[in-house]
């Protein structure tokens, strides 16, 4: 399997000590020679009898062909965005130069990005007793790095939300606030490992996991119809009717619709085998940092947004194959890792109520 999946991404070695100050918007250049071409790709997706995230045989209840979901999802719109995020803002909250004022003149073009940086900064994670109305107190209050996350996950949501055609009223709120709820703690996961990561890839790894969920409801609505209105127990049982289903899962959907957009290897690889980053040929640090941060959002009670999932048990994520990747069997890696991320996920929800 590793074989076919290596041959599917075109993807090579991570480099655990690449460091740049590369951002979201450097993307498609930084990448462009590691992606081979998307029809090339998706030929090779043909071919199989089991999905490469599994190798559970499909049943015979598949409805569709890979060429026929290969034909669905490339009818989806691409996002934009993952290409071309916010360029003058990017390239002002990397500048050592930039001003405050600066800044919050970009922001003031963009309706969406400026009540969402208002709404935070006047949450009660700040704890501010007088309420912020000026953007240049917003960004002095929020900092580069937080501005740097709203820049990314505000056009994200908004493109996401306009490629869905599905008539089923689905709850997308919670979505979007699980979603940046996996980005940002799948920054803190990854910053408790050895890692060395300069750009903004833990971040969006996170954003982008369900990605393939949106996709699923525009291009399949009948059958994510059906997922929707079941319950489950975990996400193994979701993942196993949307193969009887469709035969790709949202993952697999997810990790083809990005490299349609040519990102990079470390993300279509984390998206593909978020569920299960045992079986990743590379980057499985990226794939098992989403499992564990997907695990760790909905512990705080962020639900995934549209399924029906029994709530997660008490350092169930101690099990997952993700953890394991990212700090192995031992006791005392285990005890460091789970103290330096039990802030971070009890604080989560707080911090979310300003954004979403």
């Amino acid at each position: 399997m590793n074989g076919v999946a290596v041959a599917q991404f075109g993807v090579k070695p991570l480099n655990f000590t690449l460091r740049g100050s590369i951002f979201l918007t450097k993307i498609h250049a930084r990448t462009r020679s590691a992606v081979s071409g998307v029809r090339g790709w998706a030929g090779s997706l043909a071919m199989p009898t089991t999905s490469p995230i599994s190798n559970t045989p499909v049943t015979p209840r598949r409805t569709y062909t890979d060429a026929d979901i290969i034909r669905r999802i490339d009818a989806c719109p691409k996002l934009a965005s993952l290409q071309s995020i916010n360029r003058a803002l990017a390239g002002l909250v990397n500048s050592e130069s930039s001003y405050n004022s600066q800044i919050a003149e970009i922001i003031r073009r963009d309706p969406s990005l400026t009540a969402r940086l208002l709404r935070m900064v006047n949450s009660v994670y700040f704890g501010l007793t007088a309420k912020v109305n000026n953007i240049e107190e917003a960004v002095f209050y929020l900092g580069l790095r937080q501005i740097r996350e709203l820049s990314m996950a505000t056009p994200v949501i908004e493109e996401m939300e306009k490629i869905n055609r599905s008539p089923l009223r689905l709850p997308w709120k919670e979505l979007w606030k699980h979603s940046i709820g996996a980005a940002i703690m799948t920054r803190e996961i990854l910053a408790t490992t050895t890692l060395l990561i300069d750009d903004d890839t833990d971040y969006i790894i996170g954003l982008l996991h369900n990605v393939g969920k949106v996709v699923m409801a525009s291009a399949f609505p009948e059958e994510f119809g059906k997922i929707v209105d079941g319950n489950f127990k975990n996400i193994a049982e979701v993942c196993t009717l949307e193969r009887e289903l469709i035969g790709w899962d949202h993952a697999r959907i997810g990790g083809y619709y990005l490299q349609r957009h040519q990102l990079s290897a470390e993300i279509t690889d984390a998206v593909y085998y978020h569920n299960e980053p045992e079986t990743a040929p590379n980057h499985s640090f990226y794939a098992a940092a989403v499992q564990v941060a997907d695990h760790l959002v909905r512990y705080a009670g962020i639900p995934g947004g549209f399924e029906k999932v029994a709530p997660i048990a008490d350092d169930a994520w101690l099990e997952l194959p993700g953890w394991k990747i990212l700090y192995g069997t031992g006791e005392k890696e285990t005890r460091l890792a789970r103290a330096a991320l039990s802030n971070s996920v009890q604080r989560l929800p707080t911090v979310l109520s300003g954004l979403v």
